[in-house]
């Protein structure tokens, strides 16, 4: 029989706080999975050979152009643009062909170029996927997954499609740009959360709640809220997110690297002295944005995080940032139900729409739940536009005035 410290005493006090933590991660971690049984997991794809974005950047630290070593692809983006802006034309054309995929996932090579080489990368990975929807060493589902793969490539390689980067290695990341990035004074960058990949980048049947709709929403509202503004939007699913809400979007392990990935990818913007940045983060990206909030290029005047299970901290001052931040919540959304906390690495911290956190709360009415925040003509939509256009002083409350205080 179990004996139980008697009521009263220290060791009974201790053992009461101590059962007390351990019911609030045990709640944590069935919230996650009940979630994660309710519709929210898939399947990640498993490597197919080696990585070929690997494979590239090795080559490309072994080659050279016109008798000189090409630099290291850690160097700083303002290294690589020198480089970059010091070839002609033709051996422009000769790094993008010999080396596609390394070049496309440069952070300071011309926009321009970038698209040119994943458009080139794109049309390989359709050749290598369809080869495997006829491979019989491959399961009956294996050969789906790559006719799956097969159409997500040549819907991304339809005309017009700015594909900043991308990398068909295990699940996959990509980026896509809406509007000019290259002359754009007000760039916004979508951070979905999890469950983002390759397959799941874009959606036909509810388009907006994948980031490529979230994206085109944005960019939509921002071009309407202020048609003479330079404006440019990037689906940002360049990092690894969660597989489905489990263990993994419980901790922040895949929001470390995220945070990494995304600082490089706004290190490597192009204009980046002269154009403002928003950050609009939904779900586990918001504990992306989080992690990374501390060391922000000055460009991020605005981080938004909508649908948030907290940003890795207890309270604004936490974060380390200058930018203003922002919180939205639809009345709907399921995730503030999940437990708002820290414990031994499970959860995320403070609510960021709570008065103690210290964010601007933003209205979110019309989101319709946990992922409808991008969805037109929604309030909340309508505010990221606000704030992506800089017209911050404008926006609606969550629950009163009290956002706009101190804006000019």
């Amino acid at each position: 029989m179990t004996s139980f410290p008697e009521l009263g005493s220290r060791s009974s006090l201790s053992w009461v706080h101590t059962a007390t933590a351990w019911r609030t991660a045990l709640a944590l971690v069935v919230v996650f999975v009940l979630l994660a049984t309710s519709g929210w997991a898939v399947g990640r794809r498993l490597g197919a050979g080696p990585d070929p974005l690997s494979a590239s950047l090795a080559a490309w630290g072994k080659g050279a152009i016109a008798g000189r070593p090409l630099p290291d692809t850690d160097s700083s983006p303002r290294r690589l643009a020198r480089f970059f802006d010091s070839l002609t034309g033709a051996q422009l054309t000769r790094l993008v062909r010999r080396y596609p995929l390394a070049v496309g996932n440069l952070n300071g090579a011309p926009v321009g170029l970038r698209y040119r080489a994943n458009r080139l990368a794109l049309r390989q990975a359709r050749l290598v996927e369809r080869e495997r929807t006829r491979d019989d060493r491959l399961t009956p589902y294996g050969q789906r997954e790559a006719g799956r793969r097969v159409h997500r490539y040549e819907a991304l390689l339809s005309q017009g499609r700015q594909i900043l980067a991308f990398d068909p290695a295990g699940s996959g990341r990509v980026a896509e740009v809406f509007g000019n990035l290259a002359t754009a004074r007000r760039v916004s960058v979508v951070v979905p959360g999890v469950d983002t990949d390759l397959l799941t980048f874009e959606r036909t049947r509810q388009p907006y709640r994948a980031p490529v709709g979230m994206a085109r929403a944005l960019y939509a509202a921002e071009r309407s809220a202020s048609p003479a503004s330079r404006t440019a939007v990037i689906a940002w699913a360049d990092y690894t997110s969660p597989a489905g809400i489990g263990i993994d979007a419980a901790t922040g392990a895949r929001a470390e690297d995220g945070a990494r990935r995304l600082r490089a990818t706004l290190g490597g913007l192009p204009g980046r002295s002269r154009a403002e940045v928003a950050l609009f983060c939904h779900s586990y990206g918001s504990v992306v944005c989080g992690v990374a909030a501390d060391d922000l290029p000055r460009a991020v005047t605005d981080i938004a995080v909508s649908g948030s299970p907290g940003m890795r901290a207890e309270n604004l001052s936490d974060l380390g940032t200058s930018a203003r931040v922002w919180a939205a919540r639809d009345s709907g959304d399921w995730i503030a139900d999940v437990p708002h906390l820290d414990i031994a690495g499970f959860g995320h911290g403070a609510d960021p729409v709570e008065p103690d956190f210290g964010a601007r709360v933003l209205s979110a009415d019309g989101a319709a739940g946990h992922a409808g925040y991008f969805e037109p003509g929604t309030t909340s939509l309508a505010n990221f536009a606000k704030v992506g256009v800089g017209a911050v002083t404008s926006v609606s409350c969550g629950g009163g005035d009290a956002c706009t205080a101190g804006l000019i």
